[in-house]
């Protein structure tokens, strides 16, 4: 059976290498006669590949022993209450950048601990663009300042780690493992797994060691930061499956010559869509150009009423999951690392066909 384009946004489109080699090891791991899901999370296979795993990644991402890497649960929801628990005392200042509905909810749950105050805010213009960074209303006695450099819904997104008396703080879900990216700028660096990591069910956070160790008394333990660093990320059986899945990405990746190939190609596979789209009259991006997303394209029709069709034929066409998110209608592509380019070609060849018929 051919496989479909996915543009899912999350749980989004695996490698395929990385599909084929896990049906291979379903039934029997390495000669073990049982799948990797059946085996005990402290037996030497699977701590060995979790242990490989924090390597593989440590390589790619170039992250020094001063920091901690963990694999957790909970998705990276779970961490916009973990990180005023871990590092803002009760009441305490935390700093939050507002772009996008993502970072939204994050300021919603972080003042549920901290007193938050909202360095600056894109609400106004329906969050199309970032504030300049002068506008900002930093504190200095701030525990941390979050960013949400990617917002995977409306597709704002910048690369750059500002500066901040505060250590930054990012929820990194959409664009980690994407490019490049230099840890040493962030005291805490989080990420669902469901993007370019692996499958739904795994959450990443890479935290700077000195700020182990702050939580207050009252954080549960599953959320305690340094709880699960001194268990090596098993304080409790760890999602295991999502783990070796993960391990095989980050394999893959490696064999594709890290994050500076892959960044080339999704660079490119952007550059194509945008450019599709800012020489079309039929199809638009709402988002100020500086800062489009590489991996989250938005885009309209010029008449709305033709979207369920668009959607129909899109489907038909093998072309799945573009709805856009419910909050902000219109369409979506997400280009995440396991989407080839020829996908994003298939996709444009079809938009500039319905444009023909239906425009």
């Amino acid at each position: 059976m051919a496989r479909a384009w996915n543009f899912c946004a999350g749980p989004a489109a695996l490698p395929e290498a990385v599909l084929t080699r896990a049906a291979e090891e379903m039934l029997d791991w390495h000669g073990r006669g049982l799948s990797f899901m059946e085996m005990s999370h402290r037996s030497p296979e699977v701590v060995g590949v979790v242990e490989e795993a924090e390597a593989c990644l440590r390589r790619l991402l170039a992250i020094g022993d001063d920091y901690a890497v963990l694999f957790l649960q909970g998705g990276a929801s779970t961490q916009f209450a973990a990180v005023p628990l871990n590092l803002a005392a009760p009441g305490g200042p935390a700093d939050y950048l507002d772009t996008g509905q993502w970072s939204k909810k994050a300021i919603a749950e972080g003042r549920r601990y901290a007193d938050v105050g909202v360095v600056a805010s894109d609400a106004a213009g329906n969050y199309r663009t970032v504030p300049p960074r002068d506008s900002w209303q930093l504190r200095e006695d701030a525990a941390y300042l979050h960013l949400t450099p990617n917002e995977t819904i409306g597709g704002v997104e910048f690369t750059e780690a500002p500066v901040a008396p505060a250590p930054l703080v990012a929820d990194l879900s959409s664009t980690l493992l994407s490019r490049p990216l230099d840890v040493s700028h962030y005291g805490v660096i989080y990420a669902g797994a469901q993007k370019n990591i692996g499958p739904a069910g795994l959450t990443l956070v890479i935290v700077r060691r000195d700020l182990l160790g702050r939580a207050r008394p009252e954080c549960p333990a599953m959320l305690n930061w340094e709880t699960a660093a001194a268990a090596d990320s098993m304080y409790n059986t760890p999602p295991t499956f999502a783990l070796y899945l993960a391990a095989l990405v980050f394999e893959w990746l490696e064999g594709l010559g890290g994050l500076p190939a892959m960044a080339e190609r999704n660079r490119r596979k952007a550059e194509t869509l945008y450019g599709f789209i800012d020489n079309s009259a039929f199809y638009a991006n709402p988002v100020d150009p500086p800062w489009r997303s590489w991996m989250n394209v938005p885009f309209v029709l010029a008449d709305d009423g033709l979207d369920k069709r668009f959607l129909e034929e899109a489907e038909a066409a093998g072309l799945l999951n573009l709805k856009g998110h419910r909050s902000v209608g219109g369409m979506r592509a997400s280009l995440y690392n396991a989407v080839p380019q020829a996908a994003v070609d298939d996709l444009v060849v079809f938009m500039a066909d319905f444009e023909r018929r239906c425009g």
